[in-house]
């Protein structure tokens, strides 16, 4: 991961944070891996829910959180560009990200947004991915972090 800009924002409810993946997803043009990390609760599968539909990928009631199995994949922008959708909570090293067949979903014309990447960090390395970390800042306030963000602001 290179040292891009870092942006921090702080969303004060779930329909924010979607907003916040929302706004996000607008801005990725494909070629891109996102590497979300935070504790459960924190935001991640909303965010993942918002970038989702600002890609043009599936409405907010389609994009759930693959726990069990791994990977979903999701058309966006009319067929343009496919989303990966991959939650590493379930994963027990990096290799068996790579055995889902990570590599052959890093191309041009994909977006990759992985959950608990903190459990995968060590095959994205040589990557240059956006970390976006999560925390909690109140009962329903969320501090989301983006690190090597490709863009001034969101």
């Amino acid at each position: 991961m290179k040292t891009g800009k870092t942006i921090e924002i702080i969303t004060h409810s779930p329909q924010e944070t979607i907003e916040a993946g929302r706004r996000f997803g607008a801005l990725l043009k494909g070629g891109e891996v996102a590497a979300l990390v935070g504790t459960l609760g924190t935001g991640k599968t909303h965010f993942i829910k918002g970038a989702a539909a600002g890609l043009g990928a599936a409405e907010l009631t389609a994009v759930n959180s693959p726990t069990f199995v791994l990977m979903n994949e999701y058309e966006g922008r009319q067929g343009r560009l496919v989303v990966y959708h991959i939650d590493a909570y379930r994963l027990q090293s990096p290799a068996e990200l790579e055995a889902l067949g990570f590599a052959d979903c890093c191309r041009p014309d994909a977006v990759i947004l992985i959950e608990w990447a903190d459990k995968v960090l060590a095959a994205l390395e040589g990557i240059d991915y956006i970390r976006i970390d999560f925390s909690h800042e109140g009962p329903q306030d969320r501090k989301i972090r983006f690190s090597n963000a490709p863009f001034v602001s969101l």
